[in-house]
């Protein structure tokens, strides 16, 4: 009776180990799909920062070309506005010169008009 609970022992230890190896088996293969997924996860979200990164260095390269280029054409535009303004000032001072020229002229036409009538002032 000893030798058979014995025996019952071994086998029952040798179904419980194997269900125990079974198990551990089992236990190593899910662990290792976890750890494949949550890596997949991660990488998935690693990529998609480096993308999104790539992407944002892209436009931030446009967007400092486009600066440039924008500061370039403002420069050309405050230079056009100098030179327009420049010309306006030359226009004012030509017709200033122009009235004074024209008034000038009214006088000496005056002077004359008066001097050819002889309604000039009777002095001598």
């Amino acid at each position: 009776m000893l030798s058979r609970t014995f025996k019952e022992h071994q086998v029952n230890q040798a179904v419980h180990r194997e269900k125990q190896e079974h198990l551990r088996r089992e236990a190593v293969v899910a662990s290792s799909r976890l750890t494949y997924k949550l890596m997949d996860t991660l990488n998935t979200g690693v990529e998609q920062a480096y993308v999104n990164q790539r992407k944002l260095e892209t436009e931030a390269k446009q967007l400092q070309a486009h600066a440039a280029r924008f500061s370039k054409q403002t420069v050309q535009w405050l230079q056009m506005l100098e030179a327009f303004n420049k010309a306006l000032k030359e226009l004012g001072d030509v017709e200033n010169w122009s009235r004074v020229i024209e008034a000038d002229m009214t006088a000496i036409a005056s002077a004359l008009e008066y001097a050819y009538k002889g309604d000039g002032p009777k002095g001598s």
